[in-house]
């Protein structure tokens, strides 16, 4: 607690949330003094992030009891209209999921400039101004570009970092961060961290932190409050903690790291590739200033010279900072963007993306599947379980009678690990009934249902706590074993790669800067950028 303030700045008393039936936090108590770091870490469906929404009015419909005092106000027992005035304002927030946080009618910079105008008063033109020098804190490149564009036409990292600028606009005194860095490279997670550490330092703010990266935990924070089933059960100082940890569920948290057990050499060497790319090139149209933009566009290189060879059984890891070129690489060797160079799928090639939806393109796409970062955006919200995993059977093999497309269904998911005695009912359930974990689970159903030889990985466990991560992982690892599959792993999670990589590209402004064994790569880095990431991650 700061000496200069006898008081904590938020003090949690009881806190009780209950949905219907159902109570989710039970009796919760925690102090963040000004100036503090608190982080809040537990499993998903733990209680952690209805925790802090409930503190500022945003928890639905759910019954909240029990006390919150904030500079001497119950936040529990204010209105509506007070409440309003304390979002944004002394209290901001930072969502986990950016694209689905952010207006994507309004440009990023806008958005920003919008909370220092209500906030502090500010002209339109002195809000923009402020807006791109917040832009420019967190990191982005061409912050006055950059303000100028839209949601969509950011990458992941750069659209958490503008919302992160959105919540500091108003210099909070305390920031409740929910998984601020879930979309971001380790790079970039530290310099987030740094801004947030000088923002402390300069206004005296306090952050409740909401994750499941434990380095970030270890890395960032003061004190540590442990969330098991809506109940805190161990809460001290993060050396404490994390040195001798009490609770045998902090003890199963620590010890969630990624494990490697894959094959380590392919099962016949000599084989084909499964995927090859040469010299992959993709340029993206960009608008010319003054009257040069009405004749001609100028272009973005996104990708230059990529070259890569996969075997069946072998997972290769890309890593690289946000905006590096990662997506950019694995929506071309998907067929789903045009490309200079060539890309060949099990001996086959892409036609022009004028036939995307080719006879020929058809069959590859049964050969290469995707599973993306977000199973709950991935997965459409109006389709049961059944018609979810079975829809690219429909697709490929539309001669499958009913009872036939059911039982291939019903086999996916065992092989995933759902079945019906988990979840009475499976076939006719919805995404949103479903864990991320699970979720997750149903999107490798999904992908493995039409046999594919390959699948694209795009970071597929981010979105995940540790000990999830873990499990989506070893099933990953299995399905490979048995199956001999292929994996293209889009992530920034060093740990993942060293569990699940054969071989590692390491990416920068669209360029292959290094590659090689992931031992090598990993262990004896010879680029300065690639040892600044494994650096990062330590």
């Amino acid at each position: 607690m700061n000496a200069a303030s006898p008081l904590p700045l938020v003090q949690v008393r009881d806190l009780h949330v209950r949905f219907g039936a159902k109570e989710v936090v039970r009796g919760v108590n925690f102090d963040i003094a000004a100036g503090e770091k608190l982080a809040l870490v537990g499993e998903s469906g733990s209680g952690k992030t209805i925790t802090a929404l409930s503190l500022l009015g945003l928890a639905g419909d759910a019954a909240v009891q029990g006390s919150a005092l904030f500079q001497g106000r119950d936040l529990l027992r204010l209105t509506e209209r007070e409440l309003r005035g304390v979002r944004g304002g002394d209290i901001a927030m930072v969502f986990q999921e950016p694209m689905t946080a952010l207006n994507p009618l309004m440009t990023v910079g806008r958005q920003i400039s919008e909370v220092l105008e209500l906030k502090q008063a500010l002209t339109q033109a002195q809000s923009w101004q402020a807006a791109i020098e917040l832009i420019a804190s967190t990191g982005i490149p061409e912050p006055a570009r950059r303000a100028a564009a839209f949601p969509h036409q950011l990458s992941g990292g750069q659209r958490q970092r503008a919302m992160i600028a959105m919540a500091l606009a108003s210099r909070p005194a305390l920031l409740l961060a929910d998984e601020p860095t879930t979309a971001l490279d380790v790079t970039l997670r530290g310099q987030i961290l740094g801004l947030l550490a000088d923002l402390q330092r300069q206004t005296g703010m306090a952050v409740l932190l909401i994750t499941h990266d434990l380095n970030l935990v270890r890395r960032f924070a003061d004190r540590v409050a442990v969330m098991e089933q809506g109940a805190l059960v161990e809460q001290g100082p993060v050396a404490d903690v994390f040195g001798q940890p009490a609770h045998a569920y902090t003890r199963r948290l620590m010890a969630s790291k990624p494990r490697r057990d894959v094959q380590e050499d392919a099962a016949n060497p000599n084989a084909p590739p499964v995927l090859q790319a040469q010299a992959l090139r993709v340029v993206y149209p960009t608008p010319l200033p003054g009257v040069r933009g009405w004749f001609r566009k100028g272009e973005f290189v996104a990708l230059q010279g990529a070259d890569l060879r996969l075997q069946p059984g072998r997972t290769l890891g890309v890593v690289g900072e946000s905006g590096s070129g990662k997506s950019t690489l694995a929506q071309a060797l998907l067929g789903l963007l045009p490309y200079q160079g060539s890309v060949e799928v099990a001996g086959s090639t892409w036609q022009a993306p004028a036939a995307r939806n080719s006879k020929p393109n058809q069959r590859l796409r049964q050969k290469i599947q995707v599973v993306f970062q977000d199973p709950f955006s991935s997965l459409s919200p109006r389709l049961t379980v059944e018609e979810i995993v079975g829809e690219g059977l429909r697709v490929h093999e539309p001669g499958l009678t009913p009872a036939e497309l059911r039982q291939r269904v019903e086999a996916a998911l065992a092989e995933v690990g759902l079945d019906e005695t988990q979840f009475p009912g499976l076939l006719a359930r919805y995404p949103h009934e479903f864990s991320g974990g699970q979720r997750q689970r149903l999107a490798v159903a999904r992908a493995l249902i039409v046999q594919p030889q390959l699948l694209v990985l795009d970071e597929p466990t981010s979105a995940l706590d540790v000990t999830i991560q873990q499990q989506v992982l070893a099933l990953l690892q299995r399905l490979q074993r048995e199956r001999g599959l292929a994996y293209v792993l889009i992530t920034h999670d060093v740990d993942v790669v060293r569990a699940m990589a054969h071989e590692v590209l390491v990416m920068k402004d669209g360029v292959i800067v290094e590659s090689g064994s992931a031992t090598q790569v990993l262990n004896a880095p010879r680029e300065g950028y690639t040892q600044a990431l494994v650096a990062a991650a330590q």
